[in-house]
């Protein structure tokens, strides 16, 4: 069967069990975002990206466009692509319909023109600074950012000739650090563990100042609470394997923004390798479709979690942008629309006593990542902040008593009641 791709090239998918379904999808495009933006995060994150589904046999659900390689009708079409002339697919690495819904859905969510998805967030976020930075270009960092994100800048980055620098989340003596080699500032907020936040406004009145590209890691927040690239932010990264995809089941990465510098990403990520396969398009689709409402109530849990736990008196401090008591609570709700499903608290009695506790939690998982339907605890220092120094660990505001909790959907009390019981 001779199927049309948008924007118009034609491939030939024989043998497909699902074929007309999947001719259905190649001759639609995705809905605009700007259709899309007009819609709630909800609706949006159901219908936005998607190809139009009215009309007799058209699937409701994204079929899988399982193929790494895809047939051209003749060797002038090839010789078209070559040159640039043609969109069509070719090879998944470089684009796949299923991957496409994906990157449709996320732009349309961020109010970005394009998307790029990759096989992990750690692909989207160095394919996004590979694609801003060259040998002998500056980088200004919060230091506090995820583990696997400091790593790539003090491990790697040095030796590709690129130099970081790193500012705290609340900006102070950024200005120091520019000079004429600057190219990009890179942001997380709130932060990876301590739910830190960074005055997203004050970040971009700084980037436009200096003419630097602004990337943000928007992970722990999701599009259903900020949208940074309405604020002025150039790219968006995340690890859409937390609370995109949001049951625990996929590796996924995605970085938002304009065409010209999701060109730019999506070669890096074609030079590098970084590209996702179209069953896990497929299973980060099926999780955007519920982002919604599973934040609305993962952040109604994560109160009721963060306010035991504020009156706990084994707890030392608890570190979520909701309580009153954190330092940024003011600015979260001034640039969020939510207070997020992350939180972190220290223990009194350090390490050990975040061990055991760890140790007796029943209900949550003691389990990497976060952002799933289960809630989940980890100890930092023994995951996102492993092999790191004192020195960076205090920089980071991270101790070896503190515990970091993903917040899933069960029923606060009883992920209250397991914390009572891991805690006596």
């Amino acid at each position: 069967m001779l199927l049309e791709s948008p924007p118009g090239a034609k491939l030939v998918l024989a043998g497909l069990k699902c074929a007309s379904k999947m001719n259905f999808l190649m001759k639609n495009k995705p809905a605009h975002k700007d259709d899309a933006q007009k819609l709630g995060p909800q609706t949006t994150a159901i219908h936005g990206g998607e190809p139009p589904r009215h009309g007799v046999g058209a699937p409701v659900g994204t079929p899988i466009c399982r193929t790494s390689t895809f047939t051209f009708s003749s060797t002038a079409e090839m010789k078209l692509w070559a040159e640039g002339k043609s969109k069509a697919y070719i090879y998944t690495r470089y684009g796949n319909p299923t991957l496409a819904i994906a990157e449709g859905k996320i732009a349309a969510l961020e109010g970005g023109e394009a998307a790029v998805v990759t096989a992990s967030g750690m692909a989207a976020i160095s394919s996004a600074l590979l694609g801003v930075l060259k040998c002998g270009d500056e980088l200004i960092s919060t230091a506090q950012v995820y583990g696997g994100s400091y790593r790539l800048m003090r491990d790697v980055f040095p030796d590709m000739g690129i130099r970081v620098h790193q500012v705290g989340t609340d900006l102070a003596d950024i200005e120091k650090l520019a000079n004429s080699r600057t190219k990009c500032l890179y942001v997380e907020t709130p932060t990876n563990p301590t739910l830190r936040l960074v005055d997203l406004h004050k970040a971009i009145a700084f980037a436009k100042k200096h003419k630097l590209i602004s990337i943000i890691d928007n992970t722990f927040a999701t599009p259903v609470l900020q949208n940074p690239l309405a604020m002025g932010f150039d790219i968006v990264v995340h690890s859409a394997t937390k609370a995109l995809a949001g049951h625990s089941d996929v590796l996924a990465g995605a970085a938002v923004g304009n065409k010209l510098w999701m060109e730019r990403v999506r070669h890096m990520v074609i030079y590098l390798g970084g590209s996702m396969d179209p069953d896990a398009a497929y299973l980060l689709i099926r999780g955007i479709r519920t982002l919604g409402v599973r934040v609305e109530r993962q952040c109604a849990n994560a109160m009721a979690v963060a306010k035991f736990l504020e009156k706990h008196p084994k707890v030392a401090h608890v570190y979520y942008p909701g309580l009153t008591s954190h330092p940024d609570h003011k600015l979260a709700k001034k640039q969020m629309r939510g207070f997020g499903t992350m939180l972190a608290f220290d223990l009194k009695g350090g390490l050990s006593a975040a061990q055991r506790f760890c140790d007796r939690v029943k209900l949550f998982l003691l389990a990497a990542s976060l952002g799933g339907v289960e809630s989940l605890v980890i100890l930092p220092i023994y995951s996102s902040h492993y092999n790191m120094s004192e020195e960076e660990l205090q920089r980071a505001n991270v101790s070896p008593g503190t515990v970091r909790v993903s917040i899933g959907l069960e029923e606060s009390a009883d992920l209250i009641a397991d914390l009572k019981q891991a805690l006596a």
